[in-house]
């Protein structure tokens, strides 16, 4: 899932914080009277390495941080972007170097590329250079398993200890580099512990299970001591255990809450999308759950304007969330896209909660790709004036941003959730 943040602000604390960390090591060690390229190697190496460390930071996932850094959404797009941009420094730094050397001669500088001609310390950075490579690989390949995928993302961690005892072992001291190995190391063992082996997480488990559309369940879920605070719109990360009958995937995964009671249950619509979620379907009942979050503002302080809605398939599951909590207290007009009458989940459920309060305006539609857009908003009145609200597959929310626009609609005022959360 990928929430649109409505805080600006908000989204400025992480790049600020990437900024920090690597002028503050730069400044750290900036060079004096050195050659140009040799200059240039330190400066990079040090951007490099507090790029690192920020983005180790940003890997950690935790509801209070992502709140502060504007959404989960962003902080995961920055974590990728500054472990981009410090390879990039990185892989300058050794050819910075072999030009330096260049200015002595071409054999100088073969040398300086050349692992085997150099000492330990050197192999440490080019080992730290190879296992961000790795690491970045597995970020791009969109079709590696998930389980490995993870395991693969821990790469990069690596690389970013192996090149601050590279700098530590060529230095004598570790100066700076104190601060920076003590936050890598924390962001790691906090990822690893705190949220991949799920010890910070919240015991649930499973009270009941339903089949409300074809290759989907809901599951109503019962706290076993500590609640949630979930409000409609969020999401959480859940891994399931074992049951009679059923052994979980053992590993979290986003699903959009659907419904909150009001003795602290949650209810969560799954749809087989992946090989977890496809197992999860023989989900039963009494199987411990562990929970993380809740994530995202979707749907959080929505305006005292008229509203649209835009749902397609499993992207209602926020919006039923809202309509099982309360009576809506301004307009909405609720547009439901499902591929066949076997996906239309909660359908029967939403022309019931549609009949029982005037404020809701139901439209649904089979549609097997986008629909015409532009023919279903020309049918709503003042939808220039409306705040919408979109969730469901990134084509759906394309063309609907498209036509959105063409229909007079500012872009602040359009916020949506996709289902491209990984």
């Amino acid at each position: 899932m990928n929430t649109r943040s409505r805080f600006p602000l908000n989204e400025m604390i992480a790049p600020a914080l990437l900024l920090m960390l690597a002028l503050s090591g730069a400044g750290w060690a900036l060079p004096q009277g050195l050659p140009p390229w040799r200059s240039v190697a330190i400066v990079s190496a040090w951007l490099g390495t507090g790029l690192l460390v920020g983005s180790l930071l940003l890997m950690v996932r935790g509801p209070r941080l992502a709140a502060l850094l504007g959404g989960l959404d962003v902080q995961y797009r920055w974590h990728h972007r500054s472990g981009t941009l410090a390879y990039v420094l990185l892989l300058l730094h050794p050819l910075a170097i072999a030009l330096d050397a260049w200015t002595q001669s071409p054999q100088r500088a073969w040398q300086a590329l050349a692992p085997w001609f150099q000492s330990w310390p050197l192999w440490l950075g080019w080992a730290g250079l190879l296992f961000l490579m790795l690491g970045l690989a597995t970020t791009f390949s969109l079709n590696l398993p998930y389980r490995r995928w993870r395991a693969l993302h821990y790469l990069p961690g690596i690389g970013v200890l192996c090149g601050l005892l590279h700098v530590w072992a060529l230095l004598g001291e570790p100066g700076a580099l104190w601060v920076f190995m003590a936050l890598a190391v924390l962001a790691l063992c906090w990822r690893l512990f705190g949220v991949d082996l799920g010890i910070a997480a919240h015991a649930y488990r499973v009270r009941s299970v339903v089949k409300p559309a074809a290759r989907m369940i809901e599951a109503v879920l019962d706290p076993c001591g500590a609640r949630l605070r979930v409000v409609p719109g969020q999401f959480v990360f859940a891994a399931f255990g074992d049951g009679p009958h059923f052994h979980g995937c053992g590993e979290f995964h986003p699903f959009t809450v659907s419904g909150i009671g009001a003795d602290g249950s949650l209810a969560v619509g799954i749809k087989a999308l992946g090989p977890c979620s496809t197992h999860v379907q023989a989900l039963e009942s009494g199987v411990l759950v562990r929970l993380e979050g809740p994530f995202g503002n979707f749907l959080a302080g929505r305006h005292s304007s008229a509203q649209l809605w835009i749902a397609g398939g499993i992207g209602i599951t926020p919006f039923l969330a809202a309509l099982r909590r309360e009576r809506l207290a301004h307009p909405t007009t609720l547009i439901y896209l499902y591929r066949s009458d076997a996906d239309a989940a909660y359908l029967e459920e939403l022309k019931v909660l549609a009949a029982a309060d005037s404020a809701l305006t139901l439209i649904t539609m089979r549609a097997d790709s986008a629909p015409d857009f532009d023919a279903l908003l020309g049918n709503i009145e003042d939808v220039s004036g409306c705040v919408v609200y979109l969730c469901g597959p990134a084509p759906l929310i394309d063309a609907a941003r498209a036509s959105l626009d063409r229909h007079g609609v500012p872009g602040a005022s359009i916020h949506f959730e996709r289902f491209d959360f990984r």
